[in-house]
């Protein structure tokens, strides 16, 4: 039987305005481009940097 997969859910809460081009293209990398958009991802080490890049910007929902 395959293990099931840990999923994240997570919410964009900040703007990408007036931030590092790296920071925007982080948050586009996760999917989300507009506030409030909720995205899925799994958890992995390489989508946990990327939300803890971001941490200011993003909210992780249970």
């Amino acid at each position: 039987m395959a293990a099931e997969k840990k999923m994240l859910k997570v919410r964009q809460t900040g703007s990408p305005i007036r931030r590092e081009a790296s920071q925007r293209a982080t948050l586009i990398g996760l999917g989300l481009n507009k506030l409030g958009r909720v995205r899925e991802l799994e958890d992995t080490p390489s989508v946990r940097g990327m939300i803890r890049k971001v941490q200011h910007m993003v909210e992780v929902l249970d």
